[in-house]
């Protein structure tokens, strides 16, 4: 077959939603989209649920697992279904590292810390897996359990920590007795606190280490209930961007000596830099000022290459034949780029997290810094800048196969606001004008879509569809902000600018995002490979 050069585009976080009610993406004015949606052949994918490896249709997608199936061509078993199974079958209490935890703290003094986000939203940890884990400590003979919770307002509603503090409360209150002492000892909001990534703002990392380890934070409260009467007089400040606290506790502050540590986020990316303080001894992230000596496990392993953390409760998935391995195999070029943000996402979670070069000569990755925080302030982000260089590689000779990401969608709509989203939609069309232009100059197929759902889901209210909000000049009469990930498809066009009359397009309506893979095999002319899901296009047969 004829080889061609083929452009894929992640617009992060853009899904597809009927109605314009709170929907960024149908609100934005995107002529590009528009005009490649008539000139290609397109269609809705699900990237949720089952669908991309997740336990149940309710499960919302994330871009961790959204590009493990972009990159892998099929589905695997992922973090929160792989954890859940281990847990309920036993198998994670009769594995190495918990009968050691146990070993260590069973009869003694010392103390079992979790830490984690306190959250059902069942994308970076699901609060399930907490108490079981507590039920399983108290039953194996743990004396003392301490909290560090990270409320989320992301994943979840963004003003939801009351319901998730008081079932943490209520089920410490079931468990507590004359041998079993548990209590919250600390915490913080998850934009402030521990769970910074692809190390963007250690100071986040560092604001949870004092508290957690040092017991030292700037605020402290005789309750979670003062916490939260404290933090909700401010009525901007949402559950993810609380500060980082420490509750008083009769006895030791913080983490010491001789303790254990559990970490029950099981997603990576924002686990790695947090284990990595807790078991790196030449660590230079930022001055801990203390390194207690613990017995520190991951809920997962939160990068296999790197091996981090070694310690770790459950297994990740074991992705192998991806999309990369398979095309370098067949003499196909690879170029990845994206800001910061997403730039794990482009290589070591679409590479079936692998951190490593297949075959660094035939691999270009290159990542664009990204700026800290205030996305909604700056909702361009670094999208023109991500274009330049995709540009710049499309214009060479040697490229062969592309993989972008456009952040905007995913990290503006996580912010709640609805304005600033409908501007990042624009500003992810305005790139991708500029995309088309250049791939139909240099004969290059261009493919996009996104890796789940966001911005197309702003508003966490059911109210009437069409009212007359957007008309609305009092913003403060809008609906409550959604600041999760959402249920939606997401779209997926496919241009060739010699036309589209040779392709056939895939009706199957159960088609998933993990079909893209096989749809590049296939318009690339690489060999073809029969573990990839079918191509959501393929070549006509002659």
């Amino acid at each position: 077959m004829t080889k061609r050069r083929v452009l894929t585009v992640v617009m992060d976080g853009i899904g597809i939603r009927d109605s314009s009610y709170g929907n960024a993406f149908a609100l934005a004015k995107t002529p590009a989209l528009d005009w490649l949606k008539c000139h290609s052949l397109y269609r809705n994918l699900f990237a949720h649920g089952p669908f991309v490896g997740l336990p149940s249709k309710s499960d919302i997608g994330n871009s961790e697992v959204g590009h493990n199936a972009l990159g892998a061509g099929k589905v695997y078993d992922q973090g929160a279904k792989l954890v859940a199974n281990a847990i309920n079958s036993g198998e994670m209490f009769e594995g190495d590292p918990w009968r050691r935890l146990v070993e260590i703290l069973s009869g003694n003094k010392k103390t079992l810390h979790f830490i984690g986000l306190l959250s059902d939203g069942n994308v970076h940890s699901h609060c399930d897996h907490l108490y079981k884990m507590m039920q399983r400590a108290k039953q194996d003979g743990v004396g003392r359990v301490r909290i560090h919770c990270l409320l989320d307002g992301r994943d979840v509603g963004p003003k939801t920590a009351e319901t998730y503090i008081e079932q943490l409360e209520s089920f410490m209150n079931e468990l507590r007795s004359d041998s079993f002492d548990v209590a919250v000892a600390s915490g913080g909001g998850r934009m402030t606190t521990t769970m910074d990534r692809y190390e963007a703002d250690w100071s986040m990392v560092e604001r949870g280490w004092n508290a957690h380890v040092l017991g030292q934070a700037e605020h402290e409260f005789d309750s979670m209930a003062d916490m939260l009467h404290h933090f909700r007089k401010d009525t901007e400040l949402t559950d993810q961007n609380f500060p980082a606290f420490t509750i008083k506790n009769k006895g030791q502050k913080g983490i010491i000596d001789g303790d254990a540590v559990v970490l029950w986020n099981f997603r990576g990316d924002r686990a790695i830099e947090i284990s990595r303080a807790f078991t790196e001894a030449d660590f230079d992230g930022f001055d801990r000022k203390a390194f207690p000596s613990v017995f520190f496990a991951g809920m997962m392993q939160y990068d296999g290459d790197l091996k981090i953390p070694e310690t770790f409760l459950v297994n990740p998935p074991k992705i192998e034949g991806t999309l990369s391995e398979h095309l370098i195999g067949s003499g196909f070029r690879q170029f990845a780029c994206s800001e910061t943000q997403k730039f794990g996402h482009v290589t070591y979670f679409w590479n079936g997290n692998r951190s490593d070069y297949f075959d660094k000569s035939m691999e270009d990755y290159v990542e664009i810094p990204s700026e800290l925080g205030g996305f909604d302030q700056t909702p361009w982000m670094k999208a023109h800048e991500i274009t330049e260089a995709t540009i710049a590689a499309l214009r060479r000779p040697d490229f062969q196969i592309g993989r972008i990401n456009y952040a905007n969608g995913d990290m503006v709509g996580h912010t709640g606001s609805l304005q600033a989203s409908i501007v990042a939609v624009g500003v992810v069309d305005l790139q991708i004008a500029r995309l088309i232009d250049v791939c139909r100059k240099t004969d290059t197929i261009l493919i996009v879509t996104a890796d789940h759902g966001n911005c197309d889901e702003m508003f966490d209210s059911k109210a009437d569809p069409d009212s007359d909000w957007f008309a609305e000049t009092d913003m403060e009469s809008w609906p409550s902000p959604k600041t999760s990930h959402t249920l939606n498809p997401v779209p997926f066009y496919f241009y060739d600018p010699k036309g589209i009359a040779g392709y056939e397009l895939n009706q199957d309506p159960a088609l998933s995002i993990g079909h893209v893979a096989g749809t590049i095999v296939s318009a690339c002319g690489a060999p073809s490979f029969d573990d990839f899901l079918d191509p959501v296009v393929r070549r006509a047969k002659s």
